[in-house]
């Protein structure tokens, strides 16, 4: 049946429940307004669904597996028997228990969720269809939220044989082989994965190198890793069609793994829920165009992947931040240094002017080597750098590390950058030994001319 036309009312209105949605939603409950958030899946979205949770748990079990078999810690050797079953039952509970921390959540602060698809019937009204009913919201501010979905291949569809990475990570048994198509930052994170699993892995990629956005010095690392692994790479390589999971490519070969999946990259979801009836307008990517406070339309945001820039969970938290303090009438700060973070072995950070940037610019660049490093010498994996970027007056402006646990710098690095701050300051910083965190700091002394675990 359907509900009548008349209206339901609230103060803002959420479309989707990722790191932005329900974010939003539960900064503008506390900011006294009433909220209401429609989710047409699970709470949580893709982050914690069927994207990063899931991911960096498998590469925490990958790894784990990896370690212990290969040989590369003296005085242990180990046989493991791998439970793809097992561990894809653990990856649910991961981000199950996460999910209902985001409902505890949203029910502690009053916000009511609504399941259902929402479309836009007009500019202060949804309407949301769920099973065979459909409700109407008025709103005085709407925040849509509805993130990104996988980009497909037209003559390779998906199926049994062929997935995405939602489907790569909903794997009940260890696939022999597997080809993934594309070696962005998604491919090469589940190639490295399921290569330490045990599956013989081939990654193709149309650019001439994997992870094509990256420096080479960040970059050679990670291919270390997959050379050791004995992860094919097939680079300036295209996939014409698959046939079941086997794959012909524009070099006239035909590969024929166990699955293929395909990891080309994610486009926005701005054409899931009416938006243009709000008179909003998208690029030619796919991107809402927002002003400067992120609205869209009046009244309406459009934060995530939805907008033009990284396509990351923790910038979606930032805009919904952003949106929420604008609709109360506070003042909104737009982040400066935005941390990107490759989950690959080794791990790559990166956040600031960029490597290529600094060199063809004349900025300063100051690398400490990993080798150097304490810490990363106790766990056997020296290989990497720490860079700093600064420039003439020697403020921080770009930070940059591949090697093990760099992820956990990403956050110091983009504190430094935010407040300005100068190689003086990180270098005169306690930083604890032994820990990765210590090559800021030695880089720093670098900068200024006072290398201590190097040669000057």
């Amino acid at each position: 049946m359907v509900v009548g036309a008349i209206g339901e009312r609230t103060d803002v209105v959420v479309i989707g429940s990722g790191p932005g949605g329900y974010v939003a939603a539960l900064r503008a409950a506390d900011g006294g307004r009433e909220v209401m958030l429609v989710e047409r899946d699970s709470l949580g979205g893709t982050c914690l669904n069927v994207g990063c949770i899931p991911s960096k748990t498998l590469i925490e079990v990958a790894s784990l597996r990896d370690r212990a078999i290969s040989g590369t810690v003296p005085g242990l050797t180990a046989s493991i028997d791998t439970d793809m079953g097992e561990i894809a039952a653990h990856l649910a509970d991961v981000s199950q228990g996460l999910r209902n921390g985001v409902d505890h959540l949203l029910h502690a602060a009053g916000v009511t969720v609504i399941p259902g698809t929402a479309h836009f019937a007009r500019r202060d009204r949804l309407s949301v269809a769920h099973d065979d009913q459909v409700r109407h919201i008025d709103f005085d501010h709407a925040i849509v939220a509805t993130g990104s979905r996988p980009i497909g291949l037209p003559d390779i569809p998906l199926g049994d044989a062929v997935l995405d990475s939602t489907g790569a990570l909903a794997l009940q048994e260890l696939p022999p082989s597997m080809v993934i198509l594309g070696a962005g930052y998604i491919g090469v994170e589940l190639g490295i994965a399921f290569a330490k699993l045990g599956t013989a892995v081939t990654l193709v990629e149309a650019a001439d190198t994997i992870l094509p956005a990256l420096h080479t010095q960040l970059r050679r690392p990670v291919e270390q890793t997959l050379r050791r692994l004995g992860i094919t790479v097939l680079t300036a390589t295209r996939a014409l069609r698959s046939h079941g999971s086997a794959v012909d490519l524009d070099t006239g070969s035909t590969l024929r793994p166990t699955v293929t999946v395909v990891a080309v990259g994610r486009r926005p979801n701005s054409d899931t829920c009416s938006l243009d009836v709000t008179g909003s307008a998208v690029d030619d990517h796919g991107h809402v165009i927002v002003d400067e406070n992120l609205m869209a339309a009046p009244g309406v945001y459009a934060i995530g992947d939805l907008i033009a820039g990284p396509a990351l969970a923790h910038r979606a938290t930032s805009d919904a931040e952003r949106a929420v303090h604008h609709l109360l009438g506070e003042p909104t700060i737009a982040p400066v240094a935005i941390p990107e973070v490759i989950f690959s072995d080794p791990e790559v950070m990166s956040v600031g002017v960029t490597l290529g940037h600094a060199e063809a610019t004349g900025a300063s660049i100051h690398r400490f080597p990993l080798a150097a490093n304490a810490r990363a010498q106790t766990m056997g994996a020296a290989t990497g750098s720490t860079w700093i970027v600064s420039d003439p007056d020697g403020t921080v402006i770009g930070v940059h590390a591949v090697g093990p646990h760099v992820s956990e710098l990403a956050g110091e690095a983009a504190l430094a950058i935010e407040l300005a701050a100068t190689i003086e300051d990180l270098s005169l910083t306690m930083h604890p030994h032994p820990t990765v965190s210590e090559s800021l700091a030695e880089a720093a002394l670098l900068g200024r001319g006072m290398p201590l675990h190097i040669r000057r």
